[in-house]
């Protein structure tokens, strides 16, 4: 486990995956992050690379060639190195490597960088293409977030509050983890969405056409809460495992299969094109008070 720390917040990342395991606040003395109780969901923040949700038979096709990939990507499964360290940032990263190439034929290096400054944690992900040829990707975050935050506050003390008024559907998930091609209502003018375990009994809240570029965990008990910004990225998941005490806010720059996929990874919903040798950077920040 890897610490970084200022007056205000001490973080703690993980090498496996470069997933992050706390956020404490020394001022308000609360641990922000999900315990990762396996009965419920046994993970904190996985990072989602170099696909973001589920591929249609967990297989994709490039060149001619089939392709296995897990939900999600490799990356939250394997083992970064550290190649930069202070007292208030870290650098993590993993490289192609022959066992990679076997499953994704690019050539590349991904970094994950935690960095903290008073009462925020910003989280970048940079995508370098090493290879000769353009790389195909997605990336993604997957932040789980205690609810509710204060002992003694209910689940359903809590909402979210986007930070534009909102008219949006969501697209919902098929059985086998595909977008469906048509939304369903969600959003109507507001922008706060009160939270239940409900709301999440039949999957994630899939959005694609979001205007906020922050989504805030809020309370009618108290004025804890967190704030997470976000640029870049064009979907939007909020997730919670079955009646766990958690919410997931996901910016994404990347999607899962639609039901009608080609399965070809170039024609891949919200997939990322980067140019032999260019670099792709995002960014997320939550503030915690």
């Amino acid at each position: 486990m890897i610490t970084i720390s200022n007056d205000i917040l001490n973080v703690t990342i993980a090498a496996k995956g470069a997933e992050l395991q706390s956020i404490y606040n020394k001022q308000t003395r609360l641990e922000y992050m999900w315990d990762a109780d396996p009965n419920f969901w046994a993970k904190r923040s996985p990072v989602l690379f170099p696909i973001v949700g589920g591929l249609k038979n967990n297989s994709y096709e490039y060149n001619g060639k089939q392709y296995q990939l897990p939900r999600h990507g490799f990356a939250r499964d394997m083992a970064f190195e550290v190649e930069n360290q202070t007292e208030n940032s870290v650098t993590f990263f993993i490289q192609s490597s022959a066992e990679t190439l076997l499953i994704y034929p690019f050539e590349f290096k991904f970094s994950v960088v935690y960095t903290i400054k008073n009462n925020q944690l910003t989280v970048t992900y940079i995508v370098e293409n090493k290879s000769k040829e353009k790389l195909y990707f997605s990336v993604g975050a997957h932040p789980a977030f205690k609810v509710p935050l204060v002992s003694g506050d209910s689940y359903t003390d809590y909402y979210l509050q986007f930070s534009n008024t909102e008219t949006t559907g969501i697209y919902p998930l098929s059985t086998d983890g595909l977008i469906e091609l048509e939304p369903l209502p969600m959003l109507d003018n507001t922008n706060q969405l009160p939270l239940t375990k409900q709301l999440f009994f039949k999957d994630a809240l899939v959005f694609k056409t979001l205007q906020s570029t922050s989504i805030s965990i809020l309370n009618n008990k108290n004025t804890n809460g967190l704030k997470l910004s976000y640029q870049g990225f064009p979907y939007m998941g909020i997730w919670a495992a079955k009646n766990a005490d958690f919410v997931c806010i996901e910016p994404w720059c990347g999607i899962a299969d639609n039901v009608n996929t080609s399965g070809k990874l170039e024609e891949k919903d919200g997939i990322n094109a980067l140019d032999a040798n260019e670099n792709f950077t995002r960014s997320w920040v939550v503030e915690l008070f």
